[in-house]
């Protein structure tokens, strides 16, 4: 049966492939059949087009507080916008992604769930994810992932990350860095003459023989006013890893949904209020099913001044809302969590003398009120309910004066937790970053050197503060420990941006960042071992020991990232490198290596367009050199290959081989203490979307 579904799988790639190269040839000859001028003539187009729509590291992302582009940014910043989205034809917000240096988003197998590691960084919010400014904070103590949550990749319109505790702006905790999606909304997707417009998606995965049906309305009421919805639906079974065994519990259903309206009261300013919610379906083993339902309510409001300059205030609140159900042998385990979230900032713009300034002052509130409910009638002892408020206030201040740039700031954060006991803690955060670009003229022009200090501080989550109860099997004890102290990241970095064009024809354009940093965690909350001592709470374990969340003396993580994209029109290239090692430091000095270190990873996307644009084919090439503390993982290589064709102005066709190769590799930072589990063999992905407005 296997040897069949190998075979048919094969066929079917062939079969795509050949499509794909047979639509080559054919744009490759009716391109020739145009004619010499005409040739040129597009390819200046173009070149021209690829100018004034800028790369990807020229375009003002979400995550900047002051209108900044990643390549304008003295820190270590991407942007996927919606372009990309559509070439990589993400199931999971773990193939949004790819390639992204320093980030790596994981589910151990369980696709309906993800976790986001930043520079070795995860887990208890130490990575901010961030939705149209709600904070997703769902975290569950066990082996599986253990930092949930969901977004399907559809109801995205850019993500934005930003690397290193530099992004204290964004609230309490971020000592990894952030995540933040930026969902569809009506005026993106609404062209400029139409009222109202509709979208269909439908897509075939051929590994777990999975299914994807999306839809996308909007209307615009007046020039004030528009709405836009979304609905995507996905039923994958079982996959395959990439030595042809089916890696059991791996099928998900998913349903989700999405809700945004656009309202300007004034000319100054607007409101935009938005829903995001899923519903998700998986089992963890043959008898423990989970159903997770999810809903996040999101409001901003805007006021823009073009002529007081001082006045660009933003104001956004938030509430979360995810419900799990663990299902065991007919015993039912619920968790459930509150956030609540209140963001508020104004960024000023003046001069002082030859010096400009885009002052930044801000402040945000986050309170997470968790429950959970074991079938005994009481609570989950490994997840203890308890509720944790934390907030903060910050002043930054950008200063420009001619080549010299400095970003100052000072950040204060204050937390209350509260379960059995009660803990507190509070602490102010610098930041400073100098960028200098020395060079006026000649190739080196748009160079940028930069150098940067950060600090960021994370309060201790209810579950390792107040975590207890017996370990099943092998039987050991959980301890609590209510004086956990905060963690406090400590980061240096430099770097450098640089940004030219018409490097080797006219209109072309070369962007890169590049940056090594080191990291020093203090006060690393991590699992040790306690001693058995008779007539105490660690009295007996069937190992010897028992576990307790503490304060190690630190963590390390040092590394380098590289990010650069060459765009000439007809030919695009992009390259990223992230190189990360770290090991942990106990109080009496043992150096270990860190468990949640990535792998080492270099990728390479090349890809040409065809046909006035409107037919891109490209390929990606990743290799992975695993990190030594993971034992379990080897080195592996992935090959992709991706085909969009926009055939009319309402019609897209798109293409793309994963593992093309069916590599057999799993993820350095998986859990393997409930044994491996392999990632995805080779996938064809085939999709159609269609469109109509007016």
């Amino acid at each position: 049966m296997k040897g069949s579904v190998a075979r048919n799988r094969t066929a079917l790639v062939a079969q795509v492939a050949l499509v794909a190269l047979v639509a080559a040839g054919d744009a490759a000859a009716q391109e020739a059949a145009e004619g010499a001028a005409a040739q040129n003539a597009e390819q200046e187009g173009a070149a021209g087009a690829a100018v004034r729509q800028g790369t990807l590291l020229d375009r003002i992302t979400v995550i900047s507080r002051t209108g900044e582009t990643p390549i304008e940014s003295l820190a270590s910043v991407s942007r996927i916008d919606e372009e990309q989205l559509e070439r990589r034809m993400a199931t999971t917000p773990g193939d949004l992604l790819f390639g992204t240096p320093g980030i790596s988003i994981y589910s151990d197998g369980r696709p309906s769930v993800s976790n986001v590691n930043i520079r070795g960084l995860q887990d208890a919010g130490r990575v901010a994810v961030i939705i149209d400014g709600a904070r997703q904070n769902f975290h569950k103590s066990g082996h599986e992932v253990s930092r949930m949550f969901w977004l399907d990749p559809a109801l995205i319109q850019e993500v934005n990350v930003q690397r290193g505790p530099s992004a204290n702006t964004f609230g309490s905790g971020a000592i990894g860095g952030v995540v933040y999606f930026d969902t569809k909304d009506p005026d993106d997707f609404l062209r400029e003459e139409e009222t109202y417009a509709l979208s269909t998606t439908a897509r075939y995965e051929s590994n777990g023989s999975g299914w994807t049906t999306s839809a996308t309305g909007a209307y615009r009421f007046t020039d004030s006013a528009a709405v836009l919805g979304n609905i995507v639906w996905r039923d994958y079974g079982d996959y395959e890893d990439g030595g042809g065994n089916t890696v059991e519990n791996s099928s998900f259903d998913v349903l989700s949904g999405h809700l945004k309206g656009t309202f300007k009261p004034t000319e100054l300013s607007e409101l935009t209020l938005g829903w995001t919610g899923a519903r998700n379906e998986w089992s963890t083993s043959s008898s423990t099913d989970n159903e997770l339902k999810d809903n996040t309510f999101t409001g901003e409001f805007t006021v823009t001044d073009e002529e007081e300059k001082w006045l660009n205030l933003n104001v956004k609140a938030a509430l979360n809302r995810s419900d799990l159900r663990e299902i065991e042998a007919g015993d039912v385990t619920e968790y459930d969590l509150r956030t609540s979230s209140f963001d508020v900032w104004n960024t000023s713009y003046f001069d002082t003398g030859h010096v400009r300034h885009e002052l930044t002052v801000g402040g945000d509130w986050v309170h997470d009120d968790f429950t959970s409910h074991a079938p005994s009638g009481g609570g989950d002892l490994f997840n203890p309910s308890g509720k944790r408020t934390v907030w903060g206030a910050y002043v930054q201040d950008r200063l420009t004066y001619d080549w010299l740039e400095v970003v100052a700031g000072l950040r204060y954060d204050s937390f209350e937790m509260k379960a059995s006991e009660e803990n507190t803690g509070s602490r102010l955060s610098p930041r400073i970053s100098v960028g200098v670009s020395p060079f006026d003229q000649g190739p080196l022009t748009g160079l940028q050197v930069y150098g940067s200090y950060a600090e960021g501080y994370r309060a201790p989550t209810t579950a390792e503060a107040f975590i207890s109860g017996m370990h099943p099997v092998p039987p050991f004890p959980f301890l609590p420990n209510p004086d956990l102290k905060p963690e406090t990241g400590k980061t240096w970095e430099a770097g450098i941006n640089y940004a030219i064009d018409d490097v080797v024809q006219p209109g072309d354009s070369l962007r890169l960042k590049a940056a090594y940093f080191h990291n020093d965690v203090d006060n690393y909350i991590t699992e040790e071992y306690v001693p058995v001592i008779p007539g105490t709470s660690c009295s007996f374990s069937a190992i010897g020991v028992c576990v307790q969340y503490q304060n190690a003396l630190a963590a390390e993580i040092r590394g380098f990232e590289l990010e650069a994209y060459y765009d000439a029109g007809r030919y695009f290239g992009g390259l990223s490198i992230s190189a990360i090692d770290g090991h942990e430091i106990a109080q009496d000095g043992t150096r270990s290596e860190l468990s949640t270190i990535p792998a080492t990873s270099v990728t390479a996307d090349l890809g040409m367009r065809f046909l006035e644009e409107r037919l891109t084919i490209g390929g990606e090439v990743q290799y992975n050199d695993a990190p030594r503390g993971a034992t379990f993982a080897d080195d592996y290589t992935l090959v992709n290959l991706y085909a969009n064709y926009q055939a009319t102005e309402n019609l897209r066709v798109d293409f793309r081989v994963d593992n093309l190769f069916d590599e057999k590799y799993i993820l350095p930072t998986a859990d393997v203490a409930g044994g491996s589990i392999y990632q995805p063999g080779v996938t064809v992905k085939l999709g159609a979307t269609l469109r109509f407005g007016g």
